[in-house]
C-alpha cells in the first residue's frame, strides 16, 4: 500500500509540475524551446514575469495570477520532491532531474488534449496562438503583442489580429 501512495504522490507532484507549464506557456506566449530553457532565476514572482532569453536579445513578459499560483505551488509542493534532493537551475524537469526536451512536453500537451477530450489536434504552438489571439481580441496593441512574442516584424503579429477579427464576427453571427 505504501508504493501505491508513492506513487499518487508522485503522480501528483508531476501534475504540479505539468500544470505550472501549461499555465505558463499560456499566460505568456513563450515558444516551448523558451519554456524549458528557464532557470529559477528567470523567474520574478514577486512581481510576476520571466525573462526569456532569445539570442542577443532579453524579453521580460508578465504573467497573470493563475500562471503565478500554479507556479508557486510547483515550486513550494513539487519542485525539490521530483528533483529527490538534487540541485537544479532549470525551473522545469523532467523526472530524471534533467530539463524537460521538447519531445517530453509534447508528450504532456497531447496527453492532457486528450485527457480532457479536446478532439483538434493540439501542439504547443496551439497555446501560443491562443495567447495572441485572445489579447489581440480583447483590445491589447498589437505591437504589445508583437514584443511580448518576440517578432521582429508585425507582418507576424497581424495574423493573430485578422484570427480575433474571424473569431469574434463568427461569435456575433
Amino acid at each position: 500500500a505504501l508504493s501505491s501512495a508513492a506513487s499518487d504522490v508522485y503522480k501528483r507532484q508531476k501534475e504540479l509540475r505539468d500544470k505550472a507549464m501549461l499555465e505558463l506557456l499560456y499566460a505568456t506566449g513563450i515558444r516551448v524551446s523558451e519554456l524549458i530553457s528557464l532557470k529559477l532565476e528567470d523567474v520574478n514572482m514577486q512581481i510576476g514575469y520571466i525573462t526569456c532569453h532569445d539570442g542577443s536579445k532579453d524579453r521580460m513578459i508578465p504573467f497573470g495570477k493563475g500562471a503565478k499560483q500554479a507556479l508557486r505551488t510547483y515550486l513550494d509542493k513539487a519542485r525539490s520532491s521530483l528533483l529527490k534532493g538534487r540541485a537544479c537551475e532549470w525551473l522545469f524537469t523532467n523526472c530524471s532531474g534533467q530539463p524537460m526536451s521538447r519531445q517530453g512536453f509534447w508528450k504532456l500537451i497531447k496527453y492532457y488534449g486528450e485527457k480532457t477530450g479536446i478532439k483538434e489536434d493540439i501542439t504547443p504552438h496551439t497555446l501560443r496562438h491562443s495567447f495572441a489571439a485572445h489579447l489581440i481580441g480583447d483590445g491589447a496593441d498589437i505591437h504589445a503583442v508583437q514584443a511580448m512574442l518576440g517578432h521582429g516584424d508585425t507582418g507576424a503579429s497581424q495574423m493573430y489580429a485578422v484570427y480575433a477579427a474571424a473569431t469574434a464576427a463568427r461569435s456575433d453571427s
